[in-house]
């Protein structure tokens, strides 16, 4: 170990940029053995590791990083596995720079060390050599019903089957995953990745229910009768509007919509998509799923591709690599403007009205406001306009059923156990905290799971 001034910091290495424009495969590339040892040697071992707290789940990173390191794989595999739900997935698509390996005492000079892309490794190396996530035989005879597929049910239903629960899964969808299915494109995260995951849970014992909404193909009151517990990972999967003139145009479309259609279009199920091919896109957002429009825009032939952002792209909220990747794809960003109508001509936007926007001086906490310069208008043509402005939980009226409290934006009511306000409920993901990302929904599953085994041991 402590090989980091031998070997510097490599990023996995990316498709040429010519050519994944033109399709959805995943633009990064799994490190081979010998780039993997060699970055996870680079690690310094620290006494008190602040990749290990930066990190949301508390991964064991140092120690797998060493077994890496030390050609222990099977152990690697063991201890990545130990803590999360799916580490194969979360190093594609958390975003590190901001979380392990921002944290990494080596940023002070020298490179974090490339936890994500080793993390990644030692799953799939793991995978080519027949290895597989564990589950236990045994059954303690107590059955929960997991209310959605996404990131934070899959991770509750790994937990619970982990503990001897028999599980069943009821998605609304035609396909198990969530967000990881339909919310996040394929160039970050191949699909085949996701069902690889939900196919060992259902070999562990899990049952899968798709095209079935809860409240409408099954009633709530059937689940409470027939279950032990109930999880809820239904995600905040409503849109924010932007609530400004206009919005309604028909060639105005929310984020999920549009990145919804595509993969599924993808997947070759029969769908009605949007086509933006030869047509001037304008996206409003800053944030991942921002980048995750701008980025498919491209692949799907848009004539030009701009992102309308409030702030700088220092206060930019997503990752930064993936900024780095659309301005390589050709997107145009235009920083600190903020939209005040959209212009149309009969049902059809045709022009996004702007006003540019200043930064403030740090406050207390060192956010910076956004301020509007008045009279600062201008247009911005669009032939496409995408509101990717976030998501927020929605209200189903099973919850009334249940008696599952809310609070004033919709987000679901828990405890420090992660039960509801009906004890037999728990709840977890971007149900309860707003949208956020798939490792905190992947805590708060193990979490809820270990709750539900304590109530119900």
């Amino acid at each position: 170990m402590l090989n980091f001034t031998k070997f510097e910091r490599i990023n996995p290495e990316k498709r040429d940029v010519l050519q994944r424009i033109k399709d959805f495969d995943e633009v990064y590339q799994v490190f081979n053995k010998q780039r993997a040892r060699e970055q996870a040697d680079r690690c310094m071992q620290c006494g008190d590791p602040y990749c290990h707290t930066g990190c949301p789940l508390g991964n064991y990173i140092p120690a797998w990083l060493k077994q890496t390191a030390t050609k222990n794989p099977d152990y690697a595999f063991a201890i990545s596995n130990e803590t999360s739900p799916f580490p194969e997935i979360l190093g594609r698509i958390c975003p590190q720079d901001v979380l392990c390996e921002g944290a990494c005492s080596l940023n002070t000079g020298h490179g974090a060390v490339s936890i994500g892309a080793v993390e990644t490794f030692i799953s799939e190396d793991a995978f080519a050599n027949g290895m597989k996530p564990i589950f236990p035989a045994k059954s303690n005879g107590k059955k929960i019903a997991v209310i959605g597929s996404g990131p934070t049910g899959i991770s509750a239903a790994t937990f619970l089957i982990r503990q001897g629960f028999e599980v069943e899964m009821f998605e609304r969808a035609d396909r198990a995953g969530g967000l990881l299915m339909y919310g996040i494109p394929g160039f970050k995260l191949d699909k085949t990745t996701v069902d690889r995951r939900i196919n060992w849970l259902l070999e562990a014992g899990m049952k899968l229910h798709v095209n079935c909404e809860i409240g409408k193909d099954k009633s709530i009151a059937e689940l409470e009768k027939e279950f032990d517990g109930i999880y809820l990972g239904i995600g905040a999967t409503k849109s924010n509007s932007v609530r400004i003139e206009g919005e309604n145009s028909s060639n105005v479309h929310f984020a999920i919509d549009f990145l919804t259609g595509i993969q599924k279009r993808n997947l070759n199920t029969k769908t009605e998509y949007i086509d933006v091919k030869d047509k001037k896109v304008v996206v409003i957002g800053g944030g991942d799923t921002a980048m995750d429009c701008v980025r498919t825009s491209v692949r799907e032939g848009a004539s030009s591709v701009k992102c309308l952002y409030r702030r700088d792209e220092a206060n930019m909220p997503g990752s930064k690599k993936e900024v780095v990747n659309a301005k390589e794809e050709g997107v145009e960003f235009v920083f600190n403007v903020s939209p005040k109508s959209i212009k149309t001509e009969g049902d059809k936007a045709v022009a996004v009205e702007l006003l540019t926007t200043s930064m403030s001086e740090p406050d207390e906490s060192g956010r910076q406001k956004v301020v509007i310069n008045e009279g600062s208008e201008y247009l911005e043509d669009a032939d496409v306009i995408i509101l990717a402005l976030g998501f927020s939980p929605e209200v189903p009226e099973f919850l009334k059923e249940l008696n599952v409290e809310t609070n004033s934006w919709g987000g679901v009511i828990i405890d420090s156990k992660f039960r509801t306000s009906n004890l037999k409920v728990y709840a977890g993901g971007d149900c309860r905290r707003g949208a956020h990302l798939a490792v905190t929904a992947a805590v708060d599953g193990r979490e809820a799971a270990k709750s539900m085994a304590e109530a119900l041991s």
